[in-house]
């Protein structure tokens, strides 16, 4: 499992991102196996997986002649087969450098996200040696590429919504089922979260939770001027109100409360009171959808 500095490194990274800790933690436990690096020659090395197809694909003239006579590359999925350890791993894709090292590097996953190293442009890097630097600084850098697809990506209110199957379906492929690969997230999160859906970074509320937070939620939108009963019961009203607040606030309007929106919700109670005559327009306005 993950030392505790690697957790405070994917806790830091998710509150930043806007992502609940434990959501992140669970999909790095089950992409990983809850391991960030393999000694290769005395140094600490990202986990990686070469593409043999994915180098044929880049390569070509000579170079592709050559890969596939050394046993590189193939036109065929999964024909090139990976080293069962991580050091003849390395030594697989310090052969493929040799041939085209940008090639080998695109055609491989890194790190804890199992990241191709072909998205290097779509997720904003330089070039894929940037990309590869990054993964290779340790463990903060290969939870920042693997944040950094999540988000590109879209998937970080699907994840906040523990929304299993469609977070795989998104981030693993549409074939995530037969490995069962949202039951493993499910259960990984629920380990990282202790059985609450919690994390220190707050809780995660949608419909159907319940509770004194949930409470509290209702609360904090009753004084901002969103008239919704607090019942402690994560409802259409409230799930309604929040979309409005989140909308009012330049969020993502999804209904869920995760970091993000909690913090605005604070940061929004915290501001100096209007005076009456302001505070019965606001609430006027929102109740006839005016404002």
């Amino acid at each position: 499992m993950f030392s505790q500095d690697v957790i405070r490194e994917a806790q830091a990274a998710a509150r930043q991102a806007g992502i609940t800790p434990a959501a992140l933690l669970a999909v790095m436990e089950v992409e990983s196996g809850g391991r960030l690096f393999a000694v290769v020659q005395g140094r600490n090395e990202p986990l990686i997986r070469f593409e043999g197809h994915y180098f044929d694909r880049r390569l070509t003239g000579s170079k592709q002649a050559r890969a596939r006579e050394l046993g590189l590359a193939s036109p065929k999925a999964g024909a090139v087969a990976n080293p069962a350890t991580q050091s003849a791993r390395w030594v697989l894709l310090g052969k493929a450098t040799q041939i085209d090292a940008s090639a080998a590097y695109e055609s491989t996953s890194w790190g804890v996200g199992q990241v191709m190293g072909s998205h290097w442009l779509w997720l904003g890097y330089p070039n894929v040696q940037a990309l590869v630097a990054e993964v290779r600084s340790g463990a903060a850098g290969q939870i920042r590429l693997m944040v950094r697809y999540i988000d590109k990506a879209g998937l970080i209110s699907v994840l906040n919504a523990q929304d299993w199957p469609a977070f795989a379906r998104g981030y693993n492929g549409p074939g995530y089922a037969k490995n069962g690969y949202d039951r493993k997230l499910a259960a990984a999160y629920r380990r990282h979260a202790g059985g609450a859906g919690t994390t220190d970074a707050g809780t995660v509320l949608k419909a159907g939770s319940k509770g004194e937070a949930v409470r509290e939620l209702q609360q904090h939108l009753a004084a901002l001027g969103y008239g919704i009963a607090a019942d402690g019961l994560f409802g259409p009203a409230t799930q309604a109100a929040l979309r409005r607040f989140q909308k009012e606030n330049g969020l993502v309007a999804d209904g869920i409360a995760g970091p993000k929106t909690l913090a605005a919700l604070k940061t929004a109670i915290a501001r100096p009171t209007p005076g009456w005559w302001s505070a019965i327009k606001a609430g006027f306005f929102r109740l006839f959808g005016l404002s």
